[in-house]
C-alpha cells in the first residue's frame, strides 16, 4: 500500500508519499484564507508505467475492469468497498429527435447516477472514502454537505458499520436531511450556507480528530468520482464520446470526470480526452465566471439547484487547470432553463432528475440551440441525482389536480 500511490500538489507540483499528508499540500495550505478557493489540492497518482508493463496493452483495460479498477484506486482490495451497488449505472442511448430537436441529429448518452444506493452520484466518492477508512481502522467520518454528499456518506457508513457526522445547512431540502437521519448519522444543522458548514466541519475535524470526507479537501473524493469515466469508456466498448456535459458546483465532479479520462490517457488506453463542458447555474457560477479573472470574486449563490449552490468552489484551481489543459468548455443556464430541462427530460424519458442534475441537460439543450453540437456526434449527459431529492423546487411547474368524488364529470 505504501508504494501504490502518491500525491502531487496541483498548485506547486510538490510530491508526497501517502504516509506524509492526508488532505492538502502543507506548504500551499499555509496561504489559504476562508473566502478564497483553497490552493494545495492534491491529485492522487499511480505508478502507471508499472501498471502498463504488468500485462499486454490489448488486455490492460479488461484487467482493470475485472479487478474493479483496484490498480488505479487507493485501496488494497475491492472487498473493502460497500456491498451496496455503487456505480455501474446505466448509460441510455437516445436520439436528439426524442426531445424535438430538429436542427441537428446527434446522440444523447444519459448516464443516470440517480440509481446509486442513496440516489446520488456522491455515492462514488463516499464508497471509496469509507473503504479506505475501513482499511485504516477508521470508524468515524465527518463531512459538510448541501445534502447529497451528507446523505451519501450516511448511507454508505450505515452499510459499513461506520459512524457519520454531517454538517449541513438547516435550509437543505427536507428529503436529504431525512435521509441523513434515517441512515443513523449524526446531523448537525448549520445556520448558514454550505461554505459555513464546510468551515465548521474542518474545525470539528481538527478538534475531535475525525476523518474528513469533504469534497476535494479529501483527495479520494475525486478518485471515487473518476470511476464514472472508466464506466463510460467500458459501456462504449472502449470508445470515447465527443462531449461530456457535467453539472458544476464546487468542481469536484468535473475534476473526477477529467481524472478518470486522464488515467486512461496515462495508461495509453486513449489518445485524447473528450471535450468536457462545465455547466453552471447563472445564479451559482463562481467557477466559470472566474476562469479568465486574475482575482477570484465571490458572488452569493441563489440558485434553486441546491446541490450546486456554492459561493466558494473548493476545487476551483484543479477545475480551472483541467479545463485549460484539455480545452474544456463551459456554459451557464438560468434556473428557469434548469426547470424546463427537468420537465422535458422527465416527460420524454421517464427519468426524474433533481435540478442540479438537470443543469447538465439544460446545458446540452442550450448548446444545441446555439448550433454548437456537431452532426452525428455522441454526447454524454451526467445526471447526478434523483428528482425525489428535492420536490419543492419543481412545484412551480406542476399542478396537482383537484380530487374527484365520482366519474360523472370526468372525461378520459
Amino acid at each position: 500500500m505504501e508504494n501504490k500511490f502518491y500525491y502531487e500538489c496541483t498548485t506547486c507540483g510538490a510530491q508526497y508519499q501517502n504516509d506524509q499528508v492526508t488532505y492538502l499540500c502543507p506548504e500551499c495550505e499555509k496561504n489559504n484564507s476562508v473566502n478564497i478557493p483553497p490552493k494545495g489540492i492534491l491529485k492522487t497518482l499511480y505508478h502507471y508505467n508499472k501498471i502498463k508493463n504488468s500485462t499486454k496493452q490489448s488486455k490492460l483495460f479488461d484487467k482493470l475492469k475485472a479487478k474493479e479498477y483496484k490498480d488505479i484506486l487507493p485501496i488494497l482490495s475491492e472487498r473493502s468497498l460497500s456491498y451496496l451497488k455503487v456505480g455501474k449505472t446505466p448509460l441510455y442511448h437516445l436520439n436528439s429527435k426524442t426531445f424535438g430537436i430538429t436542427n441537428t441529429n446527434f446522440t444523447m448518452l444519459i448516464k443516470d447516477d440517480s440509481q446509486n444506493p442513496t440516489f446520488s452520484f456522491k455515492d462514488r466518492a463516499s464508497d471509496l472514502v469509507c473503504a479506505y477508512a475501513k482499511e485504516q481502522g477508521i470508524d468515524k467520518i465527518v463531512a459538510a454537505s448541501t445534502g447529497n454528499a451528507g446523505s451519501s456518506l450516511a448511507g454508505i457508513c450505515a452499510s459499513q458499520k461506520q459512524s457519520a457526522i454531517i454538517f449541513a445547512p438547516a435550509s437543505a431540502p427536507k428529503a436529504k436531511l431525512t435521509q441523513i437521519l434515517m441512515y443513523g448519522a449524526r446531523l448537525i444543522p448549520v445556520e448558514g450556507t454550505y461554505d459555513d458548514a464546510f468551515e465548521l466541519s474542518l474545525k470539528a475535524t481538527e478538534k475531535f480528530g475525525l476523518y474528513n470526507r469533504n469534497t476535494a479537501f479529501n483527495p479520494f473524493t475525486i478518485e471515487g468520482k473518476k470511476v464514472v469515466s472508466l464506466e463510460i469508456f467500458q459501456q462504449l466498448k472502449q470508445n470515447l464520446p465527443d462531449r461530456v456535459f457535467v453539472p458544476v458546483g464546487d468542481g469536484c465532479i468535473i475534476s473526477g470526470v477529467y481524472k478518470g479520462f486522464e488515467d486512461l490517457l496515462r495508461l495509453n488506453l486513449i489518445t485524447k480526452i473528450p471535450t468536457i463542458i462545465a455547466v453552471q447555474s447563472e445564479k451559482s457560477d463562481s467557477i466559470i465566471r472566474n476562469l479568465k479573472s486574475d482575482n477570484f470574486v465571490i458572488k452569493r449563490s441563489t440558485t434553486l439547484a441546491d446541490s450546486i449552490a456554492v459561493d466558494v468552489p473548493r476545487n476551483f484551481w484543479m477545475t480551472k487547470k483541467y479545463l485549460e489543459e484539455y480545452n474544456g468548455e463551459y456554459i451557464s443556464v438560468s434556473d428557469q432553463e434548469i426547470l424546463s430541462a427537468s420537465n422535458i427530460l422527465s416527460n420524454n424519458t421517464g427519468i426524474f432528475a433533481e435540478p442540479a442534475a438537470a443543469t447538465a441537460f439544460a446545458g446540452i439543450l442550450k448548446y444545441s440551440e446555439q448550433g454548437l453540437i456537431t452532426e452525428n456526434s455522441s454526447n454524454v449527459i451526467l445526471l447526478t441525482g434523483s428528482g425525489l431529492k428535492d420536490l419543492n423546487s419543481v412545484q412551480s411547474i406542476i399542478k396537482i389536480p383537484s380530487a374527484v368524488n365520482s366519474l360523472d364529470d370526468l372525461s378520459l
